[in-house]
This record gives structure tokens, sequence and C-alpha cells, in this order.
């Protein structure tokens, strides 16, 4: 993210960025760059969160100091935390602007940056940029708010949205369509949502939720939860990420963003979740989700009477799914360095070749 807003702030083309910062390290690192994009003349607005938990006194001295560099720093709406992860870039690219975002589900916190297990997504594509365009004209106060084409708002449509795709589950399932919910968050709460999850499962729905935290719903109950179950992972890392999965008969959605299944994300909080559309990107979410439920080293089965079972592994080498999605990514910066340097060494090659032509035809 650092890089991402650094570029920006440099970048000529560039003329606006924007920002919601809930929760950032005392050196500002993600600010820094703000401050710059500010002092080489680009329009600069930030949302700043002033009651986020722990980090009161910091969020109010980087406002403070933001505001003296003569960015536009706003507090968001009365009566709403601001918990949503933004980064939005205006770019003027040859002769049209395009909207550069990224969606997250994490702070911009290069310390729990470290520390956490998070997802974000770069993108630019027009719909979703519009949402966000729209988005933030209505948290600095310049519209009210507006209906999305893409992205779900809490504590507007998010909430309707996911209860109305659960009961998409159910109807899929009647018709004889195997109907499928996956959830990865923080925790689980919202009596509706539950609710939701149960009439699913009830119906034959299978429901798979990774939940770190506090989890409402109890997996495994005769004749009402048994084809649901709850797990968490406990690693190296905490487990931050949020993940929305709906098979919809095959017209699968995927969703990712800042929001919990808690009453006071879905009503009480601004809070932003996108689709992901993209075939790849999609392949991402479905290995992390396949590798974390089936991890037998690092994951614990919550029991019908709410009581957790850590799993056993076969093969006690069997790694837990952190580690096996950290060799992966290892993995592909291996490849990815290899051919970086078969790329630099052909163009040194082409370079050689093309200055070996030039003194021979000079001669």
């Amino acid at each position: 993210m650092e890089r991402f807003i650094d570029t920006a702030a440099e970048d000529p083309k560039v003329l606006a960025i924007k920002m919601t910062l809930y929760r950032t390290s005392d050196e500002g690192k993600i600010l820094a760059p703000l401050i710059k994009a500010a002092r080489n003349a680009k329009q600069v607005a930030v949302l700043v969160e002033l009651k986020a938990r722990f980090d009161e006194a910091a969020n109010i001295r980087w406002a403070r100091r933001l505001e003296a560099e003569g960015i536009h720093v706003n507090y968001g709406v009365l009566g709403l935390k601001t918990h949503s992860k933004l980064i939005f870039v205006v770019r003027r690219d040859y002769a049209q602007l395009r909207r550069y975002y990224h969606v997250g589900t994490g702070n911009y916190h290069s310390g729990t940056s470290k520390l956490y297990t998070d997802l974000g997504m770069f993108g630019c594509d027009e719909d979703i940029g519009q949402d966000i365009t729209e988005l933030f004209n209505y948290l600095t106060g310049y519209s009210p708010p507006p209906s999305y084409r893409k992205i779900l708002v809490a504590p507007y449509r998010m909430k309707h949205v996911i209860l109305e795709s659960i009961r998409r589950e159910i109807r899929h399932q009647q018709e004889g369509r195997d109907g499928l919910v996956q959830m990865k968050m923080n925790a689980l709460e919202d009596v509706d949502i539950t609710r939701a999850l149960y009439e699913a499962s009830h119906a034959g729905v299978k429901v798979d939720l990774i939940v770190r935290d506090t989890c409402r719903l109890r997996p495994g109950i005769p004749h009402l939860s048994e084809s649901a179950r709850v797990m968490s992972i406990v690693g190296r890392f905490l487990e931050h990420a949020r993940i929305l999965y709906f098979r919809n008969g095959g017209n699968e959605k995927y969703y990712i963003g800042s929001a919990d299944m808690m009453q006071r994300n879905l009503e009480s909080r601004v809070e932003v979740h996108a689709p992901v559309e993209d075939p790849e990107l999609r392949q991402e979410l479905r290995l992390m989700l396949d590798v974390q439920l089936a991890d037998q080293r690092s994951a614990w089965d919550m029991q019908p009477d709410g009581t957790y079972v850590q799993r056993k592994p076969a093969d006690e080498t069997a790694k837990g799914a952190q580690e096996t999605l950290i060799s992966v990514a290892e993995r592909r910066l291996a490849a990815a360095s290899k051919h970086k340097g078969q790329k630099i060494r052909s163009r040194l090659l082409n370079h050689f070749q093309r200055r070996l032509r030039s003194n021979l035809e000079q001669e």
C-alpha cells in the first residue's frame, strides 16, 4: 500500500488520492506519501475515524498533521463509525480519466500487516470505480446515500444482499442444485445472519464457516445444523481476512471486504465488500478457502455444545494452512524472480547485439 500511494503521489498524471483511515501506525508510513501528494498539488482527501478503539490519540495527531499540510480531512457520517478499507486514485490516462482502487480487509497499518493475514484487491473496474466515487462523495458530505452498482455497503444494503444470497442458496437446494455458503470472518454474532444460516443448513445447504473468534452458530445439531461446520485456524499469524462465497447454482459470487457478520458492523458502521470477478483472483480465494477447510494441523472444529477440538493429522509431517500458503507464496516468488532474471538477461543480450550490429555497420 505504501508503494501504491507513494507512486501515485509522484505520478504527474494522478489528479486525486482519497482513502479511509481507521487504524495506522505511529510512524505514519502510509500517510507520508499523502503529504507528498498534497505538496505536489494533487487533490488529497482522507476520512479519519477518530473513535477507532486504542488508536484515538494517534488518529487525532495524524488528522491535525494532515490538515496542516492542506489535506482535506473528514470525520465521516454522524453516528456511524467508518470501518471500510479503501484507497482511491484518479489518474488521467491518455484522453480520459480512470479510477484505480484498493479494497482491503485489513487496516493500513505497517505493524499489523506483519502479524495479520489479510486480503486486498487492486482494480480499475468502471462500475466499482463509480461506486467508490459516489461512496466518498457521500462520506465527505456532498451527496445522500446512493444506490450502488456492484459494491455492498453497510449499513444500507450489505446485510440485505447477504441474507438474500443465503436464501437463494436454499432455493437452489430445494430445486435440486447443491447449495453452498462459505464464509471466512473474525466473528459471527448478528442474529439475522445466524438464523438464515441455520435455515440454510436445515434445508440441506452445506454451510462452511471459518471463524477466528466469536460464533453464535453451533454446527452438527440434529435436524437443525447437520450440514454446517464451524472451524478456526490458529497459527503463526492472526487470521483477519473476510471472504463471502455463494455457489449460486454455478454462477458463483465471491466478495472480500471489511465487515464481520456482527450487528455493529452491518448496522452501525460504514463497511464495504467488493465483488471479486476476475477468474485468477477467484482461484486465489478458492485456494485459500480449500486449504484452510482441509487443514489437519492448525484447525479447530466447533462441536455441537460450543467447545472446540483440534484436528489431528494422520501424517505428522503435514503442514498447517498458513505454512502451506507460505510455501505457495515462496514458490511463486522464486518463479517470478527467475522470470525477471531471464527478462533482464534477454534485454542485456538484445542491447549488446544491437551495439555489435551498430559497430559492424560503422566499420
